[in-house]
């Protein structure tokens, strides 16, 4: 039976986090944990195209991947992005804690977009983070619920340049791909390993 090709992508969710730990050029990931209430996430390509001309054209031209800039929406930030990757503090009384000397952490950011035919996981290798932008409005008619944005650079990871992974489900990758947001997806992985 031959396998159904998405035509059309929509409808983000399963959006986790996986905190970086870098020690002597070695990145590990922490578990992943869920980021719930994702409205929509954008990634826009960085880097040059640099054309060199000879024999009166474009002889040859040099494109830069640097990765990709972008914006993620959700709901309301959850307290585990705010103290493991932006760095706030929680007190004994549950109260957050935001200073000018919070460092933050980079990380995996994977998620899920559905297609017409399959879902398609992704994973963005090595992003930061910068705080959450927020909108705050009094309720007037009716209550409309305001969302936080976090800008996001997802770079090539230093220690092989990968920026990112897309897998969508087939017969042979079926394990891997029910197991995707239980640990960062690393290239030629198995189920459980």
């Amino acid at each position: 039976m031959a396998e159904t090709n998405n035509k059309v992508k929509f409808g983000l969710s399963n959006v986790h986090i996986a905190k970086i730990t870098e020690a002597d050029g070695e990145i590990t990931y922490g578990t992943p944990f869920p980021m719930p209430g994702a409205v929509g996430l954008t990634a826009e390509p960085e880097g040059d195209t640099t054309p060199f001309y000879a024999d009166n054209i474009k002889y040859y031209i040099a494109v830069a991947n640097n990765g990709y800039t972008g914006d993620l929406e959700i709901a309301m930030t959850p307290e585990e992005f705010l103290t493991q990757i932006l760095g706030q503090e929680k007190d004994t009384n549950g109260a957050l804690f935001e200073s000018s000397d919070d460092v933050n952490a980079r990380f995996a950011l994977m998620g899920e977009i559905e297609g017409d035919a399959k879902k398609r996981r992704f994973i963005y290798y090595d992003c930061t983070a910068t705080r959450p932008s927020a909108e705050m409005n009094t309720v007037e008619e009716s209550k409309e619920p305001q969302t936080d944005t976090i800008s996001i650079t997802m770079a090539p990871r230093s220690s092989d340049k990968v920026i990112k992974a897309v897998i969508e489900p087939s017969e042979e990758n079926q394990e891997v791909y029910n197991t995707f947001f239980t640990k960062v997806y690393e290239k030629n992985a198995v189920a459980g390993v």
